[in-house]
């Protein structure tokens, strides 16, 4: 790929992945409900970013390789946080932080870990997708799917594979 579309797409990833949630994110407050999302499929992905993320701090990779993950981190956690409120779960989330919070210093303990960490990332991505798509068979209401929210991530996934 040329130098220059290159950078372009380098770009347009880092800004799709900048509001990558949003739409998602407006679906559920206007519907005041989170129903057709399913919690278990955001917490693998966040698991997934997490992994991906602690990876790249940890082998010392250039920021601008991994800069748009702290930004999906941060709408994930919001997505969880809209999820947990609206199906009255609140004091689970804490739970939840804990258990990632362990797990992103766990993570480090041994190098063996990450890199085992970091090989299943591609798996607990793609099982976070199936989780949803099951979700949503499940309960028949895709209302609260965003598909300008998938469609953004399928560009993003597909840009960072070129860059």
């Amino acid at each position: 790929m040329a130098p220059g579309l290159l950078d372009l797409v380098h770009l347009t990833t880092w800004a799709v992945c900048a509001v990558i949630k949003l739409p998602q994110l407006v679906a559920v407050l206007r519907a005041g409900s989170a129903w057709g999302l399913s919690l278990s499929s955001l917490l693998l992905e966040l698991a997934g970013l997490l992994v991906f993320l602690r990876y790249q701090i940890y082998y010392g990779y250039p920021l601008e390789t991994y800069l748009e993950f702290p930004v999906v981190i941060a709408q994930d956690v919001i997505l969880i946080s809209c999820i947990m409120h609206f199906s009255g779960k609140v004091r689970r989330a804490f739970f939840y932080a804990f258990l990632f919070w362990v797990g992103w210093y766990m993570l480090t303990l041994k190098k063996w870990i990450i890199d085992l960490a970091m090989n299943l990332c591609t798996f607990i991505s793609a099982a976070s997708k199936l989780v949803q798509l099951q979700h949503l068979r499940e309960t028949k209401d895709s209302r609260q799917a965003s598909a300008l929210t998938w469609g953004m991530s399928v560009y993003a996934s597909a840009g960072k594979l070129q860059t």
